[in-house]
């Protein structure tokens, strides 16, 4: 890691070996900061539109008289939209920059959430969430492109995992606050307020943000064609081990908050709207929690890989035991607290991810690594939406052995992921790589 004072458009930067974070003083400083915070409201966004469905499911299933099918269906939507652009998206990362890529996609983004405001039927809903999705294609990407540049590699978890906890604030307002404004304004209204701010923080975007830190002069690299740069980053070697685990890592855990915790809490424990908001911020919060916990033990440790390894196992049990297991209301909540903490190991492994590749393929390593993640996000919910239909329903409630069969479900996927990424190699915090940043001149 290099160490030491740089000239950084006058200003000092310090790569300190105490917090692991590339120090900026002065105006640089202030940047960091705020491109944090643009980085954080997109996110929250997007973690907003893909949870927003869990607590108003039954109100959706009610207002729009969708079958488990139909609701599985257009929640998948959400992330297959994301998973068709991601190619696209990664190159223009390269390209144009995250920057005006964001801004584009915000558009989308406000348009998703209108039609969703206005949707009729299933169809409807299944288009809405697609919109939105295609919308979001860029959000949570643009943060490990430009966190990648604006801060030293061995502080990468770190930042990420920061990242990620203020992104909770989107779980959040898709629980509680969003189930009082259900039942205040409804949810139609709800969406088109949520459109207007998703406007907002697009302009915001491109108004702010800087794709590179002032100053920052990237050393020359070879020129590769889009899809050249594509191919490099698919024959990456021991990539995709740490893919298996990635596809199904987020995926497992969102099917359960995003699509299944609200109908699961309301047809096993009769938990009405605004009790069901309470739980699923409660999950928000220790997801934020587990965030901002696991985030530094990649440096702590010197490995990424045996903390996501530990956490990962920590969130299979949850799944092994609510799927095993007939638990009170009690029970059940410890369960998807558990759960919701040791699943929040995602920045870890995106800060392994990364390491592959040289700065001028991080647009595309990202978005193509995030293939991965999209294609479970989007087949789990589809997959498990064929599950209730399968076992007797007691009037519009669906059983709780289905329910026991979808966490089985989501356990045998993370179960297999894991298996897989046990035999990659590790990326330690503090070892040289392709990912390193050029030096700034």
């Amino acid at each position: 890691m290099y160490c030491g004072t740089i000239n950084f458009r006058g200003q000092a930067i310090v790569n300190d070996d105490v917090s692991g974070l590339r120090t900026i003083l002065g105006p640089a400083r202030r940047e960091a900061t705020v491109l944090l915070a643009m980085l954080a409201a997109t996110a929250i966004l997007s973690q907003f539109f893909r949870s927003s469905n869990s607590v108003i499911g039954p109100e959706l299933i009610r207002d729009l008289s969708l079958s488990s099918e139909a609701l599985g269906f257009a929640n998948g939507c959400f992330f297959a939209a994301l998973l068709l652009v991601q190619v696209p998206v990664g190159i223009a990362f390269d390209r144009v920059g995250p920057r005006l890529t964001v801004g584009i996609l915000s558009v989308l983004m406000t348009a998703g959430a209108l039609l969703h405001a206005n949707a009729q039927s299933g169809a409807g809903l299944a288009l809405a969430r697609f919109v939105v999705g295609l919308g979001c294609a860029g959000s949570f990407m643009a943060g490990v492109v430009l966190i990648s540049r604006w801060f030293a590699r061995p502080s990468w978890s770190t930042v990420l995992s920061w990242l990620f906890a203020l992104s909770q604030f989107g779980l959040l307002l898709a629980g509680l606050p969003l189930a009082v404004a259900a039942e205040t304004v409804g949810w139609r209204v709800t969406f088109v307020i949520m459109g207007v701010i998703a406007a907002l923080v697009g302009v915001l975007f491109l108004l702010i943000v800087r794709d590179r830190p002032p100053g920052l002069v990237v050393r020359p690299s070879q020129s590769v064609t889009a899809f050249e740069g594509l191919r490099l980053v698919l024959v990456t070697p021991g990539l995709l081990r740490v893919l298996a685990l990635f596809a199904v890592a987020y995926a497992a855990f969102a099917t359960v908050l995003v699509l299944w915790a609200g109908p699961y809490l309301h047809d096993v424990y009769d938990l009405g709207p605004i009790q069901r908001g309470y739980v699923l911020l409660a999950m928000a919060t220790c997801q934020t929690a587990g965030g901002l916990c696991v985030g530094p033990l990649d440096r702590i440790f010197n490995t990424r890989k045996w903390v996501v390894v530990g956490t990962a196992s920590l969130s299979l049990s949850m799944l092994i035991l609510l799927a095993t297991t007939t638990l009170p209301l009690a029970g059940a909540l410890a369960a998807l607290m558990v759960l919701s903490a040791s699943s929040a190991y995602g920045s870890v492994l995106l800060a392994h991810i990364r390491s592959h590749f040289p700065d001028h393929l991080a647009g595309r390593g990202a978005t193509t690594g995030n293939m991965a993640q999209l294609a479970g996000a989007a087949l789990l919910p589809m997959l498990t939406g064929f599950i209730p239909p399968l076992f007797p329903t007691a009037g519009s409630d669906y059983s709780p052995l289905a329910y026991q069969w979808i966490f089985a479900a989501l356990a045998t996927a993370l179960a297999l992921g894991l298996a897989v990424y046990l035999t990659s190699k590790d990326a330690k915090p503090n070892a040289g790589g392709p990912g390193d940043l050029p030096t700034p001149d």
